[in-house]
């Protein structure tokens, strides 16, 4: 509760534009709920924006300038509805709705502008309705004013992280709760107009894209950062209809996308949108042409293996796996690239995370080829072994499951004679210490597997483990019988003898 106060106390709004003012008409003093603005930047309130001036203040580096203009007392009133007026006179009574769309009010206070709030929001209804339902194709000037509005309404600044707020760096993002915008009955509305305006038949791309352009995409993605989640939703689907629909954004979008996992994973490991941006990118993997491009195979490279390194991936992990295995059934050469990638930010003391990279590897194995899982197989079932031992009992069970999978199976028998001999040891291990049962089960029938396998192999296996379990054995007696010798010497005070032929060991 601490924390959702002091959201809105820090609350920022968007740097305005004088001459949307001018625009759209409206005038008066600095003490109202009205904020308009076409030109913002959307970003968190703690982090830096642009300095403006405001008159002769002095504004705080880090703070976005804002003008608050009250409409002029009775100047929002209740238009007629486009059903009641001629067909002639709609465009420009749209218009005039959406310049009443363009005032903005302070939800905090739920008592004030109450009338004003509920004849915007209707309006909203209205215009939504109006494009809709393909009324009439809305002419290039009363688009521009569209998004104009749009951009008033949407793009501003986003209240800081409740981790910025306490200083915490180590808390789970799961358990933060999140911050629910307050003025969602009117943001919903916008978004839902913007949405239903990219979808509609009626728009062209052509006259579109010059008001959605590349600046307006960027604060679009920005928007993903936004904590609350039925806006993260809006903004995700969106985007999606805009790279459908605009092919002349797609390459900006994706490399948009790639620059804001690279922040996220070299420099903040926190963004709200990451699950969001893997869904949308999920759908645009699918629709890769065949044989893949360079540029995508970098990204899978540079951008998607490397986001299983932050902390907080198991908040995205389930989208994120969905990614990865897009690639591998796209392209089955890549399995290699994405197995080895799985190695290298495999964790070490994450039993959470293990568990996660132990099934998304097992997609990923579903969708590889012989060829490639040659490749790989070795330095993977060291890693496969060292899970099997694991005392955490969900890690070993999750690696003891892959024989449950008929393909993983078969790839495992094509190649017994370098897999067996890497994990029979772990396998004896597991049945001859392991604390939890059903790991102890799970392992007794994987043994019994290879047996039929190949009882050859699997004899040599089990005399090569006792050879090496007997070593072992004369090493540690040999050790103990060393530190005999050093304690008795030490005992009878003769330090002179440490360097001595007695101490001498093969």
């Amino acid at each position: 509760m601490f924390n959702k106060i002091i959201k809105r106390g820090n609350r920022k709004v968007s740097k305005s534009d004088a001459n949307e003012s001018a625009l759209y008409g409206i005038s008066g003093n600095r003490n109202s709920a009205l904020v308009s603005t076409s030109n913002v930047v959307v970003n968190h309130a703690s982090r830096a924006a642009p300095s403006s001036s405001l008159g002769n203040s002095q504004q705080q580096p880090g703070v976005a300038a804002t003008t608050i203009i009250v409409p002029p007392s009775g100047t929002i009133e209740t238009l007629p509805s486009f059903r009641d007026v001629p067909v002639s006179d709609r465009q420009s009574l749209f218009l005039r709705k959406l310049h009443i769309c363009c005032f903005q009010f302070d939800f905090s206070d739920t008592l004030k502008s109450v009338r004003e709030k509920e004849i915007k929001r209707q309006t909203l209804v209205e215009l939504v309705d109006f494009v809709q339902s393909g009324s009439g194709k809305i002419i290039e000037t009363v688009q521009e004013e569209m998004i104009k509005m749009i951009s008033i309404n949407v793009f501003r600044c986003l209240p800081p992280a409740s981790h910025e707020n306490t200083g915490a760096e180590n808390t789970d993002p799961e358990e933060e709760e999140p911050y629910l915008e307050p003025s969602w009955p009117h943001l919903q509305l916008v978004y839902e107009l913007l949405l239903r305006y990219v979808v509609s038949s009626d728009t062209d791309t052509k006259i579109a894209k010059r008001y959605i352009d590349h600046s307006f995409v960027l604060k679009l993605l920005d928007l993903f950062d936004t904590e609350d989640p039925r806006e993260r939703e809006y903004v995700k689907t969106i985007l999606h209809r805009i790279y459908g629909k605009f092919m002349v954004h797609r390459p900006f979008i994706r490399k948009a996308i790639n620059n804001i996992f690279y922040r996220f994973i070299y420099e903040t490991e926190r963004h709200s949108g990451i699950g969001e941006l893997l869904e949308v990118l999920g759908s645009i993997i699918n629709g890769f042409a065949l044989p893949m491009k360079e540029e995508h195979k970098l990204f899978l490279v540079r951008a998607l293996i490397p986001l299983h390194k932050p902390k907080p991936i198991v908040v995205y992990h389930q989208q994120l796996a969905y990614c990865i295995t897009q690639f591998v059934e796209k392209d089955y050469k890549l399995a290699d690239t994405v197995i080895r990638g799985l190695l290298k930010y495999w964790p070490v003391t994450n039993c959470q995370k293990e568990v996660l990279f132990l099934g998304e590897l097992e997609d990923v194995l579903e969708a590889t080829q012989s060829a490639e899982f040659q490749r790989c197989m070795v330095p993977l079932f060291r890693q496969i072994a060292r899970c099997l031992n694991s005392s955490h009992f969900q890690v070993a069970e999750r690696a003891l499951f892959f024989w449950n999978n008929e393909h993983i199976v078969s790839l495992i028998a094509q190649n017994r004679n370098v897999i067996l001999p890497i994990i029979f040891g772990a396998l004896e291990k597991n049945i001859e210490n392991h604390w939890n049962q059903a790991v102890h089960g799970l392992t007794v029938n994987v043994r019994r597997m290879f047996l039929e396998m190949d009882v050859e192999l699997f004899d040599e296996c089990q005399r090569q483990y006792a050879e090496n379990e007997a070593k072992a054995q004369e090493r540690e007696e040999q050790r103990e019988l060393t530190w005999k010798r050093l304690a008795d010497v030490a005992a009878q005070g003769g330090g002179g003898g440490v360097g001595g032929e007695d101490m001498v060991t093969a």
